[in-house]
């Protein structure tokens, strides 16, 4: 089935003006962009440091500590259920913290630096 309509207009892109090279590596020199950057860090780093540790000594107590984590807590719960389910809640913890630090800390930051760029481009 053959139509005679003509073919579609070809879209205009509307997005936004993309910055050149040189611009990119002008922003990551920048003072801004290294706030930005440090600010992940600052929180990223030492609470990826912490969670790792937990996470080890939690394997490390299951390895060499049977007879701590298999403590009695209440009932047929014991030592090794109790630091097991913490790892998860330990875990959604951290998700949230970073939520939160992103959408204080960070994303205005980044905001502020793609406007910026997006304007000068």
């Amino acid at each position: 089935m053959a139509t005679e309509a003509p073919p579609p207009e070809p879209r205009q892109d509307t997005g936004p003006v993309q910055p050149t090279a040189e611009a990119f590596v002008a922003m990551q020199a920048s003072g801004e962009f290294a706030e930005l950057r440090r600010s992940h860090r600052s929180f990223a780093f030492p609470l990826t440091v912490a969670f790792v540790t937990w996470y080890l000594l939690y394997v490390l107590l299951c390895s060499y500590a049977g007879d701590f984590m298999a403590t009695k807590v209440v009932g047929n719960i014991n030592m090794a259920l109790v630091l097991g389910l913490a790892q998860f809640a330990t875990t959604f913890l951290i998700a949230w913290l970073y939520s939160r630090h992103a959408a204080t800390k960070l994303d205005p930051k980044a905001d502020a630096i793609k406007s910026r760029m997006e304007a000068d481009a």
